[in-house]
């Protein structure tokens, strides 16, 4: 008899030890779930702060771009007008005229193509932009979820965990967005 009664006892404290770990690592594994889901907010805002930086670097650069390639093929178009204007009668000069007239008689320009490819690339940039917002708003439901929850609120009181405040981010366009870019 006593030696069952020593056995429940041991059984007692082994099932309490069990609980009480079991309260431990549930607690500390609310609070690491709410580091992992606020270092993924940060990753996420950071993403779109690099696609905004993308967007500013890149649209200006590809608009310079397409200004220069404007200018040298107006330069070269009135190049052309101005040579066909000032022919000489000399008959070398004739055949070469006539040869390059069937080639220059429409030219192939190329500034549409730049402007197309431009546009393109706008709309790229903002729909890659617009994308990262949203996972940055997802991940913060995520987030307000998980740290509002019961009993993980009080769990993560009692690691001392601090929950941050995330804002949702706006879909309007922010002001460093280009704008007037051929002007």
């Amino acid at each position: 008899m006593k030696n069952n009664k020593w056995k429940a006892v041991g059984i007692s404290i082994l099932a309490g030890i069990f609980v009480m770990l079991a309260i431990v690592f549930g607690v500390q594994n609310s609070a690491n779930k709410g580091i992992t889901l606020e270092e993924s907010v940060e990753s996420s805002k950071s993403d779109v702060e690099v696609q905004e930086k993308r967007r500013v670097d890149l649209i200006y650069n590809l608009v310079d771009c397409v200004k220069q390639y404007d200018k040298h093929e107006a330069e070269t178009m009135k190049d052309t007008v101005n040579a066909r204007s000032n022919k000489n009668d000399e008959s070398i000069q004739q055949v070469t005229t006539m040869i390059n007239a069937t080639a220059e008689a429409y030219p192939e320009l190329k500034s549409n193509t730049n402007y197309k490819e431009l546009m393109n690339e706008l709309s790229t940039t903002e729909n890659l932009i617009a994308n990262y917002r949203s996972n940055y708003n997802s991940t913060i439901k995520s987030y307000n979820r998980y740290v509002k929850k019961f009993p993980t609120r009080i769990f993560l009181n009692i690691t001392g965990y601090e929950v941050k405040d995330y804002k949702y981010l706006e879909y309007n366009s922010p002001s460093d967005a280009p704008q007037n870019l051929f002007n």
